[in-house]
């Protein structure tokens, strides 16, 4: 069978892109080399449990539109991100607010936060930032750094704070409220029912064929459709023939315990560094549930190779100059459309995946 579209890649991305292309008339093969479909918004049910296979996924948007798309296909609950950092066996709450700065310092009103925090800072004023670890102590001083910043960078980024460019924390939010909700988005929650509902509906009615790695047969898939979009890494499209992109991984090590409540918050990150792992999730908490058992799971930050899942993209100057030689050479296939994170060569929320898909189907549908 001839398709007008190939999409590999069955994330995001593609499901949605598929969609929009079917509602417009279009036949579309997606195909994925995982056993599943949803990318890594995957949700495997464990013991009646939506338990994030390959991560916390926690849907936030200011976007109208893209909230009201979702919803067409599955329902969202209330959830608001609230996670806590674990330092040395002392609880915070995240994003910093007055409740971090009561927890730390014992400060009641926000003048006495203020001027704490302008106590700290003043140390690092005048100096001029060449490092991240210099940059978080000019904007938000040596307790918060040391304590809630420092250990937890380290592990996700895999080297020491002074390594890292400064850039990667231009801002750091702070709160003169008592608020704990993470993200200042209009709209946020969780799928009811986990994110495979979504995913599968927008699927439905579309051709999918899982554990099909594109890149080994791709003479053989590439005449299979008119056109082709492709999700996953430029750099591996093009045989690495500029150089490797770099990235880092996760690794996650899920349990089912055997009690109703581990830990009381869907997240809590553990910002030592002598701790291993960045953060356990508790999943039942993202939609309230009320199971006998409970699944966490244990997130540790790695190095990348070409033997595991790439998370997150290293976007420094040497990695953007080479996307650069790939996206040029991308721009060249008449046959191809390239889209989503891995494609792009950037970190994307959920909901920027969604409306770059949006765009990118109104833009050639």
């Amino acid at each position: 069978m001839k398709y007008d579209y190939l999409i590999v890649g069955a994330g995001l991305y593609g499901s949605v892109f598929a969609h929009e292309a079917k509602m417009r008339g279009k036949t579309c093969l997606v195909i994925d080399k995982r056993d599943h479909t949803g990318g890594n918004t995957y949700c495997e049910n464990i013991e009646g449990i939506n338990v994030h296979r390959y991560g916390a996924h926690i849907f936030h948007t200011n976007d109208k539109e893209v909230w009201k798309y979702v919803n067409q296909f599955v329902e969202f609950n209330r959830y608001t991100n609230s996670p806590v950092a674990n330092y040395k066996g002392r609880l915070y709450n995240l994003p910093f607010n007055m409740n971090t700065f009561y927890q730390l310092w014992g400060v009641k009103t926000p003048q006495e936060a203020r001027e704490k925090l302008s106590k700290q800072c003043a140390e690092y004023a005048h100096v001029e930032p060449q490092n991240l670890e210099e940059q978080a102590l000019k904007l938000i001083g040596r307790d918060i750094y040391t304590k809630l910043i420092k250990g937890y960078t380290e592990k996700q980024w895999g080297c020491d704070a002074r390594e890292l460019p400064a850039f990667i924390i231009n801002r750091l939010p702070i709160r003169l409220t008592f608020d704990n909700n993470y993200f200042n988005d209009a709209f946020q929650g969780i799928p009811i029912g986990g994110y495979n509902i979504l995913i599968n509906k927008l699927l439905a009615g579309t051709d999918v064929r899982l554990n099909v790695d594109f890149i080994a047969d791709r003479h053989e898939l590439e005449a299979l459709a008119d056109k082709i979009l492709f999700t996953g890494k430029l750099d591996e499209f093009f045989d690495y023939s500029e150089g490797e992109l770099s990235y880092r991984s996760l690794h996650f090590e899920h349990q089912l315990l055997d009690i109703d409540n581990y830990q009381g918050n869907a997240v809590v990150n553990y910002t030592e560094r002598e701790v291993p792992y960045t953060r356990i999730i508790e999943h039942k908490h993202f939609e309230f549930g009320s199971q006998p058992k409970t699944v966490i799971t244990k997130e540790f930050s790695q190095n990348w190779d070409r033997t595991k899942e790439a998370f997150y993209p290293v976007n420094n100057e040497k990695n953007d100059t080479l996307f650069a030689k790939y996206h040029k050479k991308a721009a060249t296939e008449t046959k191809y459309i390239f889209g989503g994170r891995l494609a792009e060569y950037q970190y994307y929320d959920m909901d920027k995946v969604i409306r770059a898909a949006l765009d990118k189907s109104k833009i050639l549908l």
